[in-house]
């Protein structure tokens, strides 16, 4: 049964994204929505020095690369646009889990400071 889950488009949901309005359109949006923010989409086609920053400014989320521009015109009428984030939500789960493939960045992990003494 879970074959044929995996066997459909992620393509399916993006409409459902639209409706729920769960896009963020805009590096300046994105930076402002932080606390919202479940993971970004960004395209093969956005500039080295660009897709730096993205990964710079956002090294706390997950950075998902796939599709292009005009993809991401055809699936969320959106123009122009190659840096699209997901608010959080169970539709936006469902999206990434079906896009983590593609995911170029890792997670952050927490440094633990083993060094400090134990308080007493």
């Amino acid at each position: 049964m879970s074959d044929e889950v995996s066997t459909k488009p992620v393509e399916r949901l993006f409409p459902f994204a639209l409706r729920a309005r769960v896009l963020i359109v805009g590096r300046d949006t994105l930076s402002r929505s932080k606390s919202r923010l479940h993971f970004l989409l960004i395209t093969h086609d956005l500039s080295e020095n660009s897709r730096a920053q993205v990964l710079k400014d956002f090294a706390h989320y997950p950075v998902v690369e796939h599709y292009s521009e005009a993809d991401l015109e055809k699936y969320f009428a959106v123009k122009g646009t190659k840096v699209l984030g997901f608010a959080k939500s169970g539709l936006a789960q469902s999206i990434y889990a079906e896009l983590k493939q593609h995911r170029i960045n890792r997670p952050v992990e927490k440094v633990k400071d083993s060094e400090s003494p134990p308080a007493a």
